[in-house]
């Protein structure tokens, strides 16, 4: 591994997260505006100060460019832990079935609120943040969704019986994302008025995110950083194989049941907060080992720092290409996603490795 390259990598993408960041603060419903030309009237320069324009740039932009970093660094990093707890390049953070479990949750909410989008009004789709007056419901919808998200990968987990056998667990995941997603569709059938009110959830949203949220998320990031780069030592040794990982010594099914911890929570932290954003977790590690060779405690820290950068960059598009209208970021992460990995399979076949 060459720490200086993982070291030039992570001081890259922190500055580019900052660049983005200060770029998102001057992008709004108007579309793109020079930060310089507000600044004036955030900051209060020569008596200039406009409450109301300091109150959205401070109060929704800032909050929600970091939240849409902090969404990205938990799936990248739950990502990097998924591929190296299954050892598949394919695995991705909603592969235990969170996924499924935070839609089924969100929908039964709705329903029992009342059924979505004519009750909630505005709570629920773009214009829907940190100022609206329906807080309470936003508050009961994250909370569904990360209870759903944990309880369904405990599911996958009673499914599997426990840890220990990867491709157990695996087939568990599937199984329960395929039955819970049947079930979603099985209540948004039942109650059709509440299928407005999921869209802004399933197709992914930043919108959503202020200040509480922004910080619930940070703190989730840091905290699931710290846990899985102690666990890394598991990951390069189960790269290795089960019986070399086994020959080291180090209690496996502990340390695996400690990542699949990390690995719901990442995942649920962010699902709650933001809906269902694909490619990302998937996509990060990827372009992390496309620049450095790293173990995973490195790997794991680069992709958190990646699927931030990257969601923060799509998340800025989304909100400026089509202004004033707002193109769910969940949408645009998809297609960029899948063209990234067309292009990797395209890539494979040339050189003749298939995927």
């Amino acid at each position: 591994m060459n720490a200086a390259r993982a070291w030039g990598l992570l001081a890259a993408l922190g500055v580019a997260a900052a660049l983005l960041v200060v770029l998102a603060m001057g992008v709004g419903s108007v579309g793109w505006e020079p930060l310089a030309a507000l600044w004036p009237w955030v900051g209060g320069q020569d008596g200039q100060r406009d409450p109301l324009l300091a109150q959205i740039v401070w109060d929704i932009r800032l909050p929600r460019a970091l939240g849409a970093w902090a969404a990205g660094a938990l799936l990248g990093l739950a990502g990097a832990v998924a591929q190296g707890l299954f050892r598949n390049p394919l695995a991705d953070p909603f592969l235990l079935g969170s996924a499924a479990g935070a839609s089924l949750a969100v929908a039964l909410t709705l329903v029992a609120l009342g059924g979505g989008a004519g009750m909630l009004g505005g709570a629920v789709g773009p214009t829907w943040s940190v100022l609206s007056p329906h807080l309470g419901v936003r508050l009961g919808l994250t909370g569904a969704a990360f209870v759903g998200a944990l309880a369904a990968v405990l599911l996958t987990l009673t499914l599997a019986r426990g840890v220990q056998h990867t491709l157990r667990l695996l087939l568990a995941g599937v199984v329960v994302g395929v039955v819970l997603g049947a079930a979603t569709q099985f209540v948004l059938l039942l109650a059709p008025d509440a299928l407005q009110a999921m869209q802004a959830f399933l197709l992914g949203s930043t919108a959503f995110v202020g200040w509480s949220a922004a910080g619930l998320m940070l703190a989730a990031v840091g905290l699931c950083t710290l846990a899985a780069v102690g666990l890394a030592r598991a990951l390069d040794a189960l790269a290795l194989g089960e019986a070399t990982a086994a020959s080291l010594g180090l209690p496996l099914a502990a340390m695996r049941a400690a990542l699949v911890a990390v690995l719901a929570l990442a995942t649920a932290s962010a699902v709650a907060q933001t809906g269902l954003i694909a490619f990302v977790g998937l996509a990060a590690p990827h372009l992390v080992r496309t620049r450095v060779h790293a173990t995973h405690g490195w790997l794991m820290v680069l992709a958190a720092a990646m699927g931030g950068a990257l969601l923060l960059a799509a998340d800025t598009l989304a909100r400026g290409w089509l202004a004033p209208q707002e193109l769910p970021v969940g949408v645009l992460t998809a297609v960029l996603g899948g063209g990234y990995l067309l292009w990797l399979m395209h890539r494979g076949r040339l050189r003749g490795q298939g995927v």
